[in-house]
Protein backbone atom coordinates (compact mmCIF):
# COMPACT_ATOMS: atom_id res chain seq x y z
CA UNK A 1 0.00 0.00 0.00
CA UNK A 2 1.29 3.42 -0.65
CA UNK A 3 1.94 6.57 1.16
CA UNK A 4 -0.41 7.93 -0.57
CA UNK A 5 -3.13 5.63 -0.70
CA UNK A 6 -2.58 5.29 2.77
CA UNK A 7 -3.46 8.83 3.71
CA UNK A 8 -6.50 9.33 1.22
CA UNK A 9 -8.36 6.27 2.89
CA UNK A 10 -7.88 8.16 6.42
CA UNK A 11 -9.09 11.48 5.14
CA UNK A 12 -13.02 11.36 5.04
CA UNK A 13 -15.44 14.05 4.27
CA UNK A 14 -17.01 15.30 7.01
CA UNK A 15 -20.38 16.41 6.42
CA UNK A 16 -20.96 20.39 6.75
CA UNK A 17 -23.29 21.44 9.81
CA UNK A 18 -24.91 24.56 8.37
CA UNK A 19 -22.79 26.16 5.60
CA UNK A 20 -20.96 24.23 2.30
CA UNK A 21 -18.45 26.31 1.80
CA UNK A 22 -16.71 29.72 3.42
CA UNK A 23 -19.16 32.71 1.67
CA UNK A 24 -22.00 31.15 2.62
CA UNK A 25 -20.81 30.48 6.66
CA UNK A 26 -19.81 34.42 6.21
CA UNK A 27 -23.09 35.13 5.11
CA UNK A 28 -24.57 33.10 8.15
CA UNK A 29 -22.22 35.54 10.42
CA UNK A 30 -23.32 39.05 8.99
CA UNK A 31 -26.80 37.75 9.62
CA UNK A 32 -26.07 36.89 13.07
CA UNK A 33 -24.21 40.10 13.77
CA UNK A 34 -26.93 42.28 12.32
CA UNK A 35 -29.48 40.39 14.19
CA UNK A 36 -27.90 40.94 17.50
CA UNK A 37 -27.29 44.89 15.97
CA UNK A 38 -30.53 45.33 15.77
CA UNK A 39 -31.93 43.72 19.20
CA UNK A 40 -29.60 45.79 21.26
CA UNK A 41 -31.63 48.77 22.03
CA UNK A 42 -34.23 46.37 22.81
CA UNK A 43 -32.13 44.34 24.89
CA UNK A 44 -31.08 47.71 26.81
CA UNK A 45 -34.24 48.59 27.65
CA UNK A 46 -35.90 45.44 28.86
CA UNK A 47 -32.72 44.02 30.80
CA UNK A 48 -32.53 48.16 32.61
CA UNK A 49 -28.59 47.45 32.32
CA UNK A 50 -26.66 50.71 33.37
CA UNK A 51 -24.57 50.30 29.88
CA UNK A 52 -25.52 52.52 26.50
CA UNK A 53 -26.56 51.16 22.93
CA UNK A 54 -23.29 52.49 21.68
CA UNK A 55 -21.28 50.72 24.72
CA UNK A 56 -23.19 47.35 24.01
CA UNK A 57 -22.60 47.82 19.98
CA UNK A 58 -18.86 47.70 20.91
CA UNK A 59 -18.99 44.82 22.65
CA UNK A 60 -20.96 42.97 20.48
CA UNK A 61 -18.10 43.59 17.78
CA UNK A 62 -15.55 42.79 20.35
CA UNK A 63 -17.58 39.61 21.03
CA UNK A 64 -17.57 38.63 16.86
CA UNK A 65 -13.49 40.07 17.26
CA UNK A 66 -12.51 36.99 19.45
CA UNK A 67 -13.26 34.66 16.72
CA UNK A 68 -11.87 36.36 13.66
CA UNK A 69 -9.40 33.95 13.42
CA UNK A 70 -11.33 30.83 13.27
CA UNK A 71 -11.53 28.89 9.75
CA UNK A 72 -12.81 25.92 9.82
CA UNK A 73 -16.26 25.73 8.22
CA UNK A 74 -17.73 23.54 11.28
CA UNK A 75 -16.55 25.36 13.63
CA UNK A 76 -17.96 28.61 12.40
CA UNK A 77 -21.09 26.83 11.91
CA UNK A 78 -20.70 25.94 15.87
CA UNK A 79 -20.74 29.81 16.57
CA UNK A 80 -23.34 30.60 14.89
CA UNK A 81 -25.56 28.85 16.32
CA UNK A 82 -24.65 29.28 19.78
CA UNK A 83 -24.88 32.49 18.87
CA UNK A 84 -28.44 32.36 17.77
CA UNK A 85 -29.23 30.35 20.71
CA UNK A 86 -27.55 32.87 22.51
CA UNK A 87 -29.90 35.83 20.99
CA UNK A 88 -32.92 34.01 21.29
CA UNK A 89 -32.51 33.80 25.03
CA UNK A 90 -32.06 37.16 25.57
CA UNK A 91 -34.66 38.36 22.96
CA UNK A 92 -37.29 36.28 25.43
CA UNK A 93 -35.68 37.36 28.40
CA UNK A 94 -34.62 33.61 29.70
CA UNK A 95 -31.86 35.25 30.94
CA UNK A 96 -31.07 36.73 33.94
CA UNK A 97 -29.44 40.82 33.87
CA UNK A 98 -26.61 39.63 35.89
CA UNK A 99 -26.13 36.93 33.33
CA UNK A 100 -25.80 39.60 30.67
CA UNK A 101 -23.63 41.99 32.29
CA UNK A 102 -21.41 39.24 32.96
CA UNK A 103 -20.45 40.07 29.46
CA UNK A 104 -18.39 43.06 30.58
CA UNK A 105 -17.04 40.92 33.13
CA UNK A 106 -13.58 39.70 31.58
CA UNK A 107 -12.41 43.12 30.47
CA UNK A 108 -10.75 43.95 33.93
CA UNK A 109 -7.62 45.10 34.66
CA UNK A 110 -4.94 43.19 36.24
CA UNK A 111 -4.05 43.32 39.71
CA UNK A 112 -0.81 45.48 40.28
CA UNK A 113 2.06 43.61 41.16
CA UNK A 114 4.93 46.57 41.97
CA UNK A 115 5.40 48.84 44.74
CA UNK A 116 4.65 51.63 42.58
CA UNK A 117 1.33 50.56 41.11
CA UNK A 118 0.13 49.28 44.40
CA UNK A 119 0.72 52.75 45.91
CA UNK A 120 -1.13 54.37 42.93
CA UNK A 121 -3.93 51.96 43.26
CA UNK A 122 -4.28 52.76 46.76
CA UNK A 123 -3.55 49.10 47.96
CA UNK A 124 -1.73 48.57 51.39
Amino acid sequence: MSFKKVVTSSIRQVKPILSVDKSESKRRVLNLYKAWYRQIPYIVMDYDIPKNITQCREKLREEFMKHKDVTDIRVIDMLIIKGQMELKEVVNIWKQKGTVMAYWKDTHEPKPTDFLSKFMAGSN
